[in-house]
């Protein structure tokens, strides 16, 4: 498949490709004649998508793919058929009602009656105020649909018409309407703005009226869960005597610290004051006697000693119980006063005696006595308020769980209230501000339009001629003929010797081509032939018998056996033609020759010498017979070698292969084997088969002629 033969195919065809288009042309040209003049007015919208002017201080810069979006989504309201319908409406309703309808009445309007206009205009009007639809399965509501649709006042025909588009990068959709009359172009693109503005404003309205009245529901049952939950923690608290859990936590952690502060001084003390005890008893152990003098002058005032100590231990114990009480203290104080002072009494008592010097160390050893039972009795309070204040602490734990869960769910529902609260209170605000689209510029009534009907006319002529191409192509591209000499060879393997340009008139009449009247005509005929008989002596070399087939019938075997033999003659050899095709004897029934197959095959004296008399054709009588019914093969052998004797060359055309098995038997005794193949076919099954056995003739198969070649084909 060469581009070459797609041009050839094309120069065969250029009549048609030339008739069809104007053909078209003059087709479409008949049709666009009366095309009505088109007037088209314009229109723009602003939408306020990118207009920052019309735009709240907080709202943020939308994204383009978010700003793309928008547009996408103002252009598809607008071509709603909710809008168009509308539209529709208004002009059905103007030619109903004025003296000046905008379009030429259709047959189905100017049939309608006084009462049928008059129901045609309540029914419009009412679908036009409820902004409803023409419902098709009622029957009158059909048949006012077919009296708009036959005013080509429909949706669709509306809507074909429309350009919508966003103008460049700006803030404005460009709206425009093509029609016949200049007013019906204006009105439809005004009454669609408005129709879009109403319409957009009212869903733009009804979507933040339901926004705010939805908002506000969440607002109130947010607001009732929160008190909700409020009032149980108060309630939680007040029955758990909580006021506030992390300063209670806070002083407890304080308080316990400074008891555990005062338990270390108080061990401390006793430590000490423990030591100091003992040092003085010991000093008594030395001494002898342990001080009964002593004893004896002071019973009264020990007394009074050991009843000021429980004093003293209970004053302590309810100090510390009370947090470190001022007012314990100051008890305490005064009572350690009176202690010393009756201690001091003691001592003075016994200031005269011999032993005044152990009367001193039992003084000592009383106050020693008394600071230690002092920070005993306040070691054991401290280690029970301890336990008391860490036992309160661990009170503390499972409620600070609960009260901090349900805290932390007052915070949450707090959060999404100040959220619904923000998003309401911008809903609100959005919903008092002013409509961002309006139209800015009110259609006119345009100039009629650069007339289309010779872009239609030049349109069709140009589109027929693609698709004669188009077609022509495809027929060229589904053909699989053959149409070249290499493309045979290609395809079967086999080489090709020659090919030879398609002749017309009488193919036995070969004299004429080598007159001189014919010698411009067939020139180059005979140069291919004049070729193909010099590749065929290359071919042959020194043998003599050429046997001549085809793949089918009817490809021209014929008149290459019989212009082979002629053109053999010219150059002085001396050529024996043979017609070996018994289903079809062309040659026999042209020449008539004398001598025949089915006889001169036989063992007979008398055609032997018939042979010798000059005889350079052979026929057959076209009997259904085969080569070897008509003598063996040793004897039909012996046959050709007395002929290869008196003759040059012998020329025998073959039954084409889709006999093979009369062909195999003449192929036996053939030197070398040329098949003819005629320009323009395919290849087949059968076909295939034929060039398998070929292949298997080895150095005995010749090669192909392609035949009947176009004459402009090179």
């Amino acid at each position: 498949m060469e581009a070459s033969d797609f041009f050839k195919l094309l120069k065969r065809y250029r009549i048609v490709m030339m008739v069809i288009p104007l053909i078209t042309i003059m087709v479409t040209y008949y049709f666009v004649r009366n095309l009505p003049d088109s007037y088209v007015s314009q229109t723009q919208i602003a939408t306020g998508i990118v207009d920052q002017s019309q735009k709240l201080p907080e709202d943020q810069t939308a994204q383009e793919s978010q700003i793309f979006m928008e547009f996408a989504n103002v252009i598809a309201t607008i071509k709603l058929n909710t809008i168009v319908n509308q539209v529709s409406y208004q002009l059905i309703l103007h030619d109903l009602t004025s003296d000046l309808p905008f379009r030429k009445p259709s047959k189905l309007f100017r049939d309608l009656n006084a009462n049928a206009r008059a129901h045609a205009i309540e029914v419009y009007t009412k679908m036009y105020n409820t902004h409803g639809a023409l419902m098709l399965w009622d029957k009158d509501q059909n048949g006012l649909n077919s009296l708009i649709n036959s005013m080509r006042y429909d949706a669709g025909s509306i809507q074909a018409k429309l350009g919508i588009y966003r103008w460049e990068n700006s803030d404005f959709i460009h709206v425009d309407f093509e029609s016949e009359n200049p007013q019906l172009s204006a009105f439809v693109l005004n009454t669609l703005a408005k129709e879009f503005i109403s319409y957009h404003t009212d869903t733009e309205k009804g979507n933040q009226l339901k926004s705010i009245h939805a908002l506000d529901s969440l607002l109130q049952k947010k607001k009732l869960s929160i008190d909700k939950k409020t009032d149980s923690l108060k309630r939680y608290k007040i029955k758990n005597h909580i006021l506030n859990i992390k300063d209670q936590a806070s002083s407890l952690y304080a308080q316990i610290s400074d008891f555990e502060g005062r338990k270390q001084q108080a061990e401390k003390d006793i430590a000490a004051n423990d030591g100091a005890i003992k040092s003085i008893d010991s000093k008594f152990k030395t001494s002898g006697k342990r001080g009964g003098y002593f004893e004896n002058v002071s019973s009264k005032i020990n007394t009074k000693i050991a009843a000021d100590k429980d004093i003293l231990k209970s004053y302590t114990d309810a100090w510390i119980k009370s947090n470190y009480n001022n007012y314990y203290k100051l008890k305490i104080d005064s009572v350690q006063n009176i202690l010393t002072n009756e201690i001091n009494q003691s001592a003075d008592q016994s200031g005269d005696s011999p032993l005044s010097t152990k009367s001193s160390l039992r003084a000592q050893k009383l106050n020693l006595e008394v600071t230690y039972d002092l920070a005993k009795f306040s070691l054991n309070t401290l280690e029970k308020e301890i336990g008391r204040l860490k036992g309160e602490l661990d009170q503390l734990v499972p409620h600070e769980a609960v009260i901090q869960s349900m805290e932390s769910s007052i915070d949450i529902d707090s959060k999404e209230y100040l959220d619904l609260l923000a998003k309401y209170n911008q809903a609100s605000v959005l919903s008092n501000f002013s409509v961002k689209l309006r139209q800015v510029d009110l259609a006119m009534p345009g100039g009629p339009q650069s007339s289309k009907k010779m872009i239609l006319t030049i349109a069709a002529g140009v589109i027929s001629e693609v698709f004669c191409l188009l077609v022509l192509f495809v027929l060229f591209y589904l053909d699989s003929t053959i149409k070249h000499p290499r493309t045979l060879a290609s395809v079967s393997g086999l080489p090709v010797l020659g090919y030879l340009n398609v002749i017309t008139g009488s193919i036995l009449d070969l004299r004429k081509l080598w007159d001189t009247d014919n010698k411009n005509k067939m020139q180059q005929f005979k140069d291919q032939l004049r070729s193909i008989r010099f590749e065929i002596d290359q071919e042959l070399n020194d043998h003599k018998l050429l046997a001549i087939t085809s793949l089918g019938e009817g490809e021209g075997k014929t008149l290459l056996a019989v212009s082979l033999a002629y053109s053999y003659s010219i150059i002085n050899k001396k050529v024996l033609l043979i017609d070996g095709n018994f289903s079809n004897p062309s040659i026999s029934t042209t020449i008539k020759p004398q001598l025949f197959i089915e006889e001169y095959f036989k063992e007979s004296p008398d055609n032997n010498q018939a042979i010798t008399n000059d005889v350079h054709v052979i026929g057959n009588r076209g009997n259904d017979i085969t080569l070897l019914e008509i003598d063996g093969e040793k004897a039909i052998e012996q046959k050709f070698i007395e002929l290869k004797a008196l003759y040059d060359i012998i020329i025998v055309e073959v039954q084409d292969m889709s006999k093979m098995n009369k062909a195999k038997e003449w192929l036996l005794f053939a030197d070398k084997t040329i098949v003819v193949f005629e320009a323009n076919q395919s290849m087949n099954e059968t076909k295939n088969a034929a060039i398998k056995y070929f292949k298997t003739l080895g150095p005995k198969f010749g090669g192909w002629i392609f035949n009947r070649v176009p004459l402009d084909d090179k």
